[in-house]
């Protein structure tokens, strides 16, 4: 695996995963993040966003966000506001009706009882956030890479799961920060089906909630 030289900054993947490795269920479902997360748990994920200088993510993933957070009193808004976003797509984000292109995921999200949609009334500038991302459109490699030599604080990698997978295979994450949840899907997305051999990682942290979710960082050993 590939790890950043002193002057790059790193790239950070953030998932959540199952105890039996997914990532979601077999048709996208995240319902089983929200019934099993609690207060502490998202105070770290939300010390994660802060620490961020860019979001990226793939497209998928970025229709159901552009969607759901600028509208959104959750804690974690403002992060996912306020910092800037990279999207990755071939084909470009497209204008029109972004709610025929959002997932199961997101309404998943809509349900959740701590970070429900509520009506918040966004900002000019937030959804000029969430409309006018950068897009990342070259070799996903390349693309990485190039936001690597930028500076600021580091890129922090969001999904979806083919997002994600691509980015393992790619040998260019420097750290996991993976929160696993305490149940087995049995089926689903999993995280690392990509990988060409086996990745050694070193465990810097892992931080047990009151939930039972564990909070890990994994970084490239």
């Amino acid at each position: 695996m590939a790890s950043s030289t002193a002057t790059e900054r790193k790239l950070v993947l953030k998932m959540s995963v199952s105890l039996d490795g997914f990532v979601c269920g077999p048709n996208g479902e995240l319902d089983w993040i929200f019934r099993t997360r609690g207060a502490d748990s998202m105070a770290w994920v939300l010390n994660t966003l802060h620490e961020a200088g860019v979001h990226i993510m793939g497209s998928r993933t970025y229709y159901d966000m552009a969607t759901f957070w600028p509208y959104s009193d959750s804690p974690l808004a403002p992060a996912m506001n306020d910092i800037p976003k990279v999207i990755f797509s071939r084909s470009g984000i497209k204008d029109g009706n972004v709610v025929d292109r959002t997932t199961r995921a997101l309404a998943d999200a809509n349900k959740d009882r701590i970070g429900h949609k509520t009506g918040a009334t966004p900002t000019a500038a937030v959804l000029r956030s969430w409309a006018e991302p950068t897009v990342a459109g070259g070799d996903l490699a390349e693309e990485v890479l190039r936001l690597k030599q930028q500076p600021g604080n580091f890129i922090l990698a969001h999904g979806g799961a083919g997002f994600a997978r691509s980015l393992v295979t790619s040998g260019l994450i420097d750290e996991y920060r993976l929160v696993i949840h305490p149940v087995a899907l049995g089926a689903g997305q999993p995280l690392f089906s990509g990988l060409h051999r086996p990745v050694d990682l070193r465990l810097i942290s892992a931080t047990p909630f009151g939930s039972g979710v564990v909070a890990t960082i994994y970084q490239s050993a």
